[in-house]
């Protein structure tokens, strides 16, 4: 569990459910009109946007990815990936068949080199893979980036509506409160939707993207190299490069100035 994305959100919720019980009964910061306006239209403007596939796929993919963290971090992949090396440069590619690893890309591209196939093969299916899956994770945070983009302009929008109806019943002193009330919620309801779920989770979603494509790139280089033979040693070395300098090093182990 991507455990600061639940806290976030929690604590946001109860921020703003504090200051609203703080002023008064919930059940006037409720309204259906303003749910209406903001999510249908939010939904409507999306689906306009973005082809049903790309919805289908990336809402899911980025809800699963704003509360996840990746299985193994880079440094552990590069330590994963020496200790595959070393079984490989004792027992043969037959001796990976046992290996076992909580990454799922890793462990194709193991199954990849235990069942014998050549070098190419591997990179263009893995790199496929990959990319593919990138593809979807970055549709999944431009589908909430969008959404964030629409709800406060729907929010408006609804504000718009409201104050239209008010003016047209000034006659009416008795419906001028809901009017306004519905007016200022669809507003309300925008800049929460925006600002505290769909913006935030898009740019989580990005900072993931860029984990993800660092972390599959690096399993890819790995597998290659151990395909080829490389010695772990090298292995090691030469995925470190992934690494941001201080993070290269074991722990207790003196970083250079």
């Amino acid at each position: 569990m991507d455990i600061m994305t639940s806290v976030g959100l929690v604590f946001g919720t109860i921020i703003l459910a504090a200051i609203m019980l703080m002023g008064g009964d919930i059940h006037m910061f409720i309204s259906e009109h303003a749910v209406i306006i903001v999510i249908g239209g939010s939904i409507a403007a999306t689906m306009i946007r973005f082809p049903l596939s790309a919805i289908l796929h990336g809402i899911p993919l980025g809800a699963k990815f704003a509360f996840t963290m990746s299985r193994l971090s880079a440094r552990d992949l590069v330590d994963e990936l020496a200790r595959i090396a070393e079984i490989a440069r004792k027992q043969g590619p037959v001796g990976l068949e046992k290996v076992e690893t909580d990454e799922p890309f890793l462990a194709k591209g193991i199954r990849y080199v235990a069942d014998g196939y050549d070098l190419e093969f591997i990179r263009d299916n893995l790199e496929r893979d990959r990319d593919n899956f990138l593809m979807h994770l970055d549709e999944g945070g431009k589908i909430y980036r969008a959404i964030g983009d629409c709800t406060p302009a729907f929010g408006m929008v609804g504000t718009l509506i409201g104050m239209v109806q008010m003016f047209a019943n000034m006659t009416d002193p008795s419906k001028l409160g809901p009017f306004m009330a519905t007016a200022l919620l669809a507003t309300l309801y925008g800049a929460v939707v925006a600002n505290l779920f769909c913006l935030p989770i898009a740019d989580k979603l990005h900072g993931k993207l860029l984990d993800e494509e660092t972390n599959r790139t690096l399993i890819i280089d790995g597998i290659l190299m151990i395909r080829d033979s490389k010695s772990p040693t090298l292995v090691r070395e030469m995925l470190l490069a992934y690494l941001p300098e201080k993070h290269r090093h074991e722990e207790g182990e003196p970083v250079p100035a």
